[in-house]
């Protein structure tokens, strides 16, 4: 299946995306890996990526649809893909668009993680990282530490992110709201949306993904 995963920050698309491409056999193709792959490999994409994000400017449409284009062209995505972060607006849609058509294939689905945007809040801003290994990760309501403001695993201090406070998370759903979500109705119109809760046990949230695309390819076949 070739699928696109949308919904706003907060909604666990990266670790439903990492979760649903491993069990459809499918690539996961994220906007953030890809910057990472192309700059490390120092390929011509990521000079051009890293000289905008250098400058502090955002890396423009052309480059990430260059990126993404190249990823989608490699072996392992020739049966399908699950991008995420990817596209990112309605002009990054529409070339994704004509990029599939070009190739004569076709998305069969979009699927959004719909959550409530004071659950977005509550997840990131409750969130705190560990000061001596940021893989050490907590929540204040969700997963505490034993101990308020210890990590559990190595006894650092537990902090709040800049990017995690309630003021930016609103900010950066203002954004998503502005910029990303327009490109479901744009994807509605063409009949690929599947929209699915994103509240409840990360496994109940996949196995709902799984069942609402299988009704999809179903309908759509």
């Amino acid at each position: 299946m070739r699928i696109v995963l949308v919904g706003p920050p907060g909604a666990g698309k990266g670790t439903q995306a990492v979760r649903l491409a491993e069990k459809l056999g499918v690539p996961h193709i994220s906007t953030g890996d890809l910057f990472r792959a192309n700059i490390s490999r120092q390929t011509e994409l990521g000079k051009l990526a890293k000289s905008y994000m250098d400058a502090g400017n955002l890396v423009p449409d052309e480059v990430t649809i260059a990126m993404a284009k190249d990823r989608m062209e490699q072996p392992d995505a020739e049966n399908g893909f699950l991008l995420d972060g990817f596209p990112r607006n309605v002009s990054q849609a529409e070339a994704l668009d004509q990029l599939l058509e070009s190739e004569g294939i076709t998305l069969d689905a979009v699927l959004d993680l719909e959550v409530p945007e004071d659950e977005v809040v509550k997840r990131i801003a409750g969130r705190r990282i560990c000061r001596n290994d940021s893989s050490h990760v907590f929540h204040v309501t969700y997963s505490p530490p034993k101990q308020e403001g210890v990590c559990d695993v190595c006894g650092g201090e537990l902090y709040q992110r800049d990017d995690d406070t309630e003021e930016t998370v609103r900010k950066r759903l203002e954004v998503y709201h502005t910029q990303t979500e327009p490109i479901i109705d744009y994807y509605k119109a063409q009949g690929l949306v599947v929209t699915i809760s994103s509240l409840g046990p990360v496994d109940e949230i996949t196995q709902r993904a799984l069942e609402a695309l299988k009704r999809e390819k179903a309908e759509n076949k």
